[in-house]
């Protein structure tokens, strides 16, 4: 099973995009963030051609989040219970696979800002109530991926600048710390269970050459729950698609999951 996660920057601008990277890249599911759209205007027959179905929690102007899958969702959750946020940011759903169900938590992280800011206190108590759900998630749903636009870089080798960008919004000690709160649930970076090359980034400024001249940040990510990290056979981000015209400023991220079986079968 292969789940990707895709900050588009508005699904009308990058439809065809969207469409022409799953014809090439037909992942199970596809984890869809800054929609930019309400639930009525969302592209269904268009997704449907292609053979994909989807969940959607939309929002005019900004936020909204989607899950595109080839096979039926079901338990969708929006948003994170018991925390009041007026945004369309997470949308949760379970996907069965050849080792069972997987719950699929897709979110569009608060921005933040700056530290100081009233954007950055919501970020502080966003984090924590989903934190918070997360945690009864997990005992419901052992096997989870949480994934999305975290807007945060949790090290400073997932930042082109960390040190003169040190205490700067997506990477102060406050929001690195968030992040590693989620991983002390039993939640693993999948990216980081691999060897990766130097300066992997999947945002990158649209201003200042930012993309050309690599100064980017690696804000998107996948975490798996303990139980999936053995079926976890490889994570990588596709750079492609921010070469194309008038391309989102983020890439997509792939996580590939193997059947259990096949899990045990390669390690012997």
């Amino acid at each position: 099973m292969k789940i990707t996660t895709w900050n588009v920057n508005s699904l009308t601008a990058r439809l065809q995009h969207v469409l022409d990277w799953l014809a090439a890249n037909p992942v199970d599911v596809l984890a869809l963030q800054e929609l930019k759209l309400t639930d009525d205007k969302f592209p269904l027959d268009a997704l449907r051609e292609i053979g994909y179905e989807a969940a959607v929690f939309g929002q005019k102007t900004y936020n909204g989040v989607a899950l595109l899958t080839r096979s039926p969702v079901s338990d969708v959750v929006r948003n994170i219970a018991g925390f009041t946020d007026e945004n369309s940011r997470v949308i949760a759903g379970t996907i069965d696979s050849a080792s069972g169900p997987i719950r699929v938590v897709n979110g569009y992280f608060v921005n933040g800002q700056a530290p100081g800011t009233d954007k950055f206190e919501y970020k502080m108590s966003w984090l924590r109530g989903l934190r918070d759900w997360l945690r009864d998630e997990l005992a419901a749903h052992p096997r989870l991926v949480l994934l999305g636009d975290f807007n945060i870089a949790p090290e400073d080798r997932d930042s082109h600048d960390p040190v003169g960008l040190a205490e700067t919004i997506h990477h102060t000690t406050e929001e690195r710390n968030h992040f590693r709160a989620l991983l002390g649930l039993g939640l693993t970076d999948a990216f980081r269970l691999f060897e990766q090359p130097e300066k992997s980034y999947s945002w990158w400024d649209y201003r200042m050459l930012g993309y050309q001249k690599n100064r980017g940040l690696r804000i998107d990510h996948i975490l798996v729950s303990q139980p999936l990290v053995p079926q976890v056979a490889a994570c990588s981000i596709d750079r492609a698609p921010r070469k194309w015209p008038k391309p989102s400023d983020h890439a997509p991220v792939t996580v590939c999951l193997e059947a259990l079986h096949a899990a045990a079968g390669n390690a012997s």
